[in-house]
């Protein structure tokens, strides 16, 4: 938490003007670039929406009225994801505030700026149990960057300046800031605060990174004969897509990412081995299990990436690149620790390069590229064709064919795995709830992108059960015109849920069919006002794609797949990433440890036998690509 003790308002040499708490908050909005504002009025907010109203006229901001609060807070969260600029949403006092903390915490996992601007009750009711009073401020501390309560008016262009500066810089987050009625209303000679102007003693995060452990990193990558940069989300916040190319080029180091990092490398290029983790692909996870230095940028060791911890990259040495010293050796501890802007750590690492002449090895690494290749070539992706059924994998294959350069978003669980690892995206175009895993997220947080990139074709992909949760967002589409196009991977059922019963619960299916109760979604999308189709036949699958994405207008298609299509790869619980299940053929681990028989006398034997101690024949043993 940032110390937010008051400090004395820096501000312009603008002289002061008799002005509201409410319009100082309009007027910082503006100074600090903000043009789209995603809320929902009630009582305690009603003097900043008052204000709003003016600025709305002035053509100062665009407001776009949600349906649910949460819907507001994600629709921020998209629109911060998709330009790197900070999104701004409102709510007002109790169930309005309490409806936001679900969008807050999202963002607060997945290192996203927002400014969460709250309505309160009065200042002499706080702490009265007045009409919809929540202590917002307290509610939420686990899960915000900083948070404010304004007390006097005269504080509110101070605390805006600093609420934008600490949500955006460091490791980006949202920031909340908490105004009571009586404050919006209260006048003051009002003196605005620049963008920047702010005294922030106890914030000084960390931007360049600590020369030794930068020669240390050059070391370590020199030697490396098996290396492997992991990238998340880091580098995506921090910009940092040209550094992490010209750095893995420059040492044909391979390169797998996050679910945060998607996007940072082109998982077209020879030296991309997709997403790694719990449905990584299979030779990113061989990779992480074999190598011999991890490069860790911008990422921060999550339980779904690494699955059993001691068995994570335990042949590897480690180099941890992040801005927030609390993430680097909070899970593995690291040879070689660089606290640092990602971007600029990796500019200063490049630039000592350039400096020293120092060259990689001619073709070090190539024996360990042709081993992933092996494992590519073996372990592919799968898209099934059922011949009766679509399966969900061809769906979002058409849709990355036909829409390559869409922004995407997706709200959790199988659809939003599948969607991972068929579409190649580029920087900032896939938008997807990580850390928290929150269903209901895609449709506003798409909202949010369009809003942001309005020129940009912006597509949801969202399940039957994910996107019930916030669909009262039809509403703000069709109110405002907002061209999403939304996808519904429809299995009738809670798909990951129901895939996880099945593995480990004995196929005991409990509360996780969908089909009853399930809303006609054409019938529910044309009472919006809105385009409903439909697909469940492969032959239909390209045309109705290809009519959706013409439609000049939101559309809503339901497209029906295959009810048991399970997701995979997948690593266990409490398995290493090298025990993935799922696999089109027995991985090394699993041919390792499996029996053979003998050709000559048909004797069963173990994979570890080179001869049959029946006949002493030598064994034919099936090549295992690479194995461990």
């Amino acid at each position: 938490m940032v110390s937010s003790i008051v400090q004395p308002n820096l501000s312009s040499s603008i002289a002061p003007t008799r002005r509201t708490g409410a319009f100082a908050l309009m007027d910082s909005l503006k100074r600090h670039g903000v043009e789209h504002i995603f809320g929902y009025p009630g009582g305690a907010i009603l003097p900043i929406y008052d204000e709003l109203y003016r600025s709305e006229a002035r053509g100062d901001v665009q407001h776009f009225l949600v349906r649910h609060e949460q819907g507001a807070a994600h629709a921020a969260d998209g629109y911060a994801r998709a330009t790197g600029k900070v999104g701004v949403c409102f709510g007002t006092s109790g169930p309005g505030a309490t409806n936001l903390v679900t969008g807050i915490a999202t963002a607060h996992l997945d290192s996203i700026p927002m400014v969460v601007i709250t309505g309160q009750v009065p200042r002499p009711a706080i702490g009265t149990d007045a009409f919809q009073e929540t202590d917002i401020f307290g509610i939420t501390l686990p899960i915000v960057k900083n948070s404010y309560v304004v007390r006097n008016a005269e504080d509110m262009a101070r605390i805006v300046a600093e609420a934008f500066h600490i949500a955006s810089t460091g490791r980006p987050g949202p920031v909340l800031i908490d105004i009571p009625k009586d404050v919006g209303l209260e006048e003051f000679d009002y003196i605005p605060v620049e963008p920047g102007v702010v005294n922030l003693p106890g914030y000084r995060p960390t931007v360049k990174g600590n020369p030794r452990q930068i020669n240390a990193a050059l070391h370590l990558l020199r030697q490396a004969e098996q290396p492997l940069l992991y990238v998340g989300g880091g580098a995506i916040a921090a910009g940092a897509y040209a550094e992490v190319q010209r750095l893995a080029e420059y040492f044909q180091i391979p390169v797998t990412t996050t679910l945060m990092g998607l996007g940072i490398f082109d998982e077209n290029h020879p030296l991309s081995v997709g997403m790694l983790g719990m449905h990584g692909t299979a030779y990113a996870n061989f990779a992480v299990s074999e190598c011999d230095l991890l490069v860790a940028v911008g990422a921060r060791f999550d339980d779904r990436v690494t699955g059993r911890l001691d068995k994570f990259a335990s042949k590897a040495k480690v180099i941890h690149i992040d801005i927030d010293p609390a993430e680097v050796g909070k899970n593995r501890a690291p040879e070689v620790p660089i606290v640092g802007d990602v971007r600029c750590v990796l500019q200063q690492l490049l630039q000592r390069l350039q400096e020293s002449g120092l060259k990689p090895v001619e073709g070090q690494t190539r024996p360990w590229l042709n081993k992933i290749n092996r494992w590519r070539n073996d372990y592919p992706l799968v898209v099934p064709h059922y011949p009766d059924t679509l399966s969900p994998q061809e769906v979002i294959v058409e849709l990355g064919k036909q829409a390559p350069k869409a922004y995407y978003t997706t709200d959790v669980g199988q659809h939003q795995m599948w969607a991972a690892q068929f579409i190649n995206y580029g920087p900032r175009r896939w938008i997807s709830s990580a850390g928290l895993g929150t269903m209901g997220y895609g449709l506003p947080a798409a909202m949010g992108a369009k809003v942001a990139l309005p020129e940009e074709e912006v597509i949801c992909i969202s399940g039957d059960a994910s996107f019930q949760m916030n669909l009262q967002e039809l509403g703000t589409l069709s109110q405002y015109g907002i061209n999403v196009k939304t996808v519904i991977i429809n299995n009738g059922w809670l798909g990951m849920v129901r895939q996880w019963q099945q593995a480990f619960h004995g196929e005991r299916y409990s509360a996780s069919e969908t089909n009853k109760g399930m809303p006609d979604f054409i019938k529910l999308a044309e009472a919006y006002g809105i385009k409903g189709m439909v697909v469940s036949d492969r032959a239909e699958l390209q045309a109705a794609i290809a009519t959706m994405l013409a439609h000049n207008g939101p559309v809503l298609l339901d497209a029906r797949v295959n009810r048991d299509e399970n997701c995979y790869p997948m690593v266990a619980p409490g398995k290493s990433n090298a025990e993935m299940v799922g696999l089109p053929k027995p991985s090394p681990v699993e041919q390792a440890t499996s029996v053979i028989r003998c050709d000559s006398c048909g004797a069963k034997n173990s994979m570890t036998n080179k001869f049959c101690p029946e006949c002493g024949a030598e064994l034919s043993h099936p090549s295992t690509s690479g194995a461990f």
